[in-house]
């Protein structure tokens, strides 16, 4: 999970989460928190005790947007206004100029347990008609007149290991399902997310296990884990994480995580890290931008509409004018950049490109990367035909050893590879992805 952003828009239900009856509305996030504050505390309390309250309010509602608490159940809003289970939200109603002064000034700020990245669960009540474990809205007008600060108030209530995140970038609330499932093969930080979480739902659901490696390369064990998570909640077990897996894991993550109590576990930065990038852009040098350039390239091959793309290793400005091209013919912002959106566009450019292939093609088809990484316990043509190009490799570099050509993706199968990768230059993995396939095939090229 990546650290939490501050949402530009939050999409309130207006009454309980089950009243489908009631009204969704989309306000931007400075006027929810203004509207919330003005709802549920009063202008005239000192202005530690209004600062206490509104940043329990941000952290609040930060969380149920970082964990999408109701998407991840189904609904289509991030919040209620329900104080039954969230804040009061009372759509249309006048702001108090001096909540409206805080919020333009604390919007972006939020509360944390130390070594968490996650807003905290920052539970309140008014501490006079109802009382809860966490901050007592009434309480704080007492503490501010003793002379508490905002952050003393917090600490009163919340514990001395929080701290304030001030100052967290705004970026578009997106859902966190990556937009196409995940299954056999796939690679990426969103397979690490799943991997993770998978983990730690494991502690809870042994059947769930083995402990998988979070190295984002979907394998056969996530397969495995994957089905065993799906059997325990009643989902077709077929090993494919879609949006409904996806948010059901999410929705078990948070539970044993307890993401959505004021005493749960939170998400800790190493929780968080990221071994994968987010863009691939003007200027990038490497792996990922070698896998964009390979894609582009066959695309661009079968594509005469595309300029031809050549593998470099160096997101050039011939790579930027095919993406900005590839990006304006499907309906994408053309900003040459490849992000989430036009990476699973490319993607599924380049599965439709492989699947039709015109007739004087096909005999070749198994010379193209099949669009999935190939590894350790796989089995299926795909890797027959991995081994079958292997061995044509191996007959004009002796340092690659021949395999059986059965479709098994085994321990000799992943030497070869290892031995192609080491030699080509490549990041030794044993996996074969498009930039092993690619070397294969100009290794058995002898013209």
């Amino acid at each position: 999970m990546a650290a939490p952003r501050i949402p530009e828009y939050i999409t309130v239900h207006l009454g309980n989460p089950n009243d489908s009856s009631a009204q969704n509305v989309r306000v931007p996030f400075i006027d929810y928190v203004k509207n919330v504050a003005s709802s549920e505390i009063y202008p005239t309390w000192p202005e530690s005790s209004l600062r206490a309250n509104m940043f329990a309010q941000i952290s609040f509602a930060l969380n149920r947007i970082y964990t999408e608490w109701y998407p991840s159940r189904g609904y289509d809003f991030d919040i209620t206004s329900d104080t039954q289970y969230d804040q009061k939200f009372i759509y249309g109603r006048d702001i108090f100029d001096s909540v409206s002064t805080i919020a333009d000034e604390i919007f972006n700020d939020y509360v944390v347990r130390e070594g968490n990245i996650s807003p905290l669960f920052a539970q309140y009540c008014d501490g006079v008609r109802t009382r809860c474990p966490g901050l007592s809205q009434w309480g704080t007008v007492d503490l501010a007149e003793e002379g508490l600060t905002p952050y003393e108030i917090l600490q009163y209530y919340y514990g001395d290991d929080i701290g304030i995140v001030y100052n967290a970038p705004t970026a578009a609330n997106l859902p966190s399902y990556p937009g196409r499932a995940l299954s056999l093969g796939t690679a990426g930080e969103d397979v690490r997310t799943i991997q993770r979480q998978l983990n730690r739902i494991g502690q809870n659901y042994p059947a769930i296990r083995p402990y998988l490696e979070a190295d984002g390369l979907f394998d056969t064990e996530t397969e495995e884990a994957v089905k065993a998570f799906q059997r325990i909640f009643n989902l077709t077990p077929d090993g494919i994480v879609g949006k409904a897996t996806w948010y059901k894991i999410k929705s078990i993550f948070n539970a044993v995580k307890g993401l959505a109590e004021l005493t749960g576990e939170g998400i800790s930065y190493s929780e968080a890290d990221r071994i994968y990038t987010t863009a691939v852009g003007p200027g990038d040098t490497g792996t990922p931008t070698e896998v964009v350039q390979y894609y582009l390239s066959v695309i661009s091959f079968f594509d005469a509409s595309l300029p031809q793309v050549y593998i470099t290793g160096t997101y050039d400005q011939n790579t930027e004018n095919a993406v900005r091209q590839f990006q304006a013919a499907n309906g994408l912002n053309p900003d040459g950049i490849v992000g989430r959106e036009t990476w699973n566009a490319l993607t599924d450019a380049y599965e439709r490109t492989i699947a039709t292939l015109p007739p004087e093609y096909t005999d070749r088809a198994s010379e193209i990367y099949p669009g999935r990484f190939l590894d350790l316990g796989q089995s299926g043509r795909d890797v027959l035909d991995l081994q079958i190009l292997i061995n044509r490799a191996a007959a004009n570099y002796p340092y690659i050893p021949t395999v059986a050509e059965d479709g098994e993706f085994g321990p000799a199968t992943e030497r070869a590879v290892i031995a192609i990768q080491e030699n080509g230059g490549l990041p030794v993995s044993g996996v074969a992805g498009p930039l092993t396939w690619y070397t294969l095939n100009e290794l058995t090229n002898t013209d």
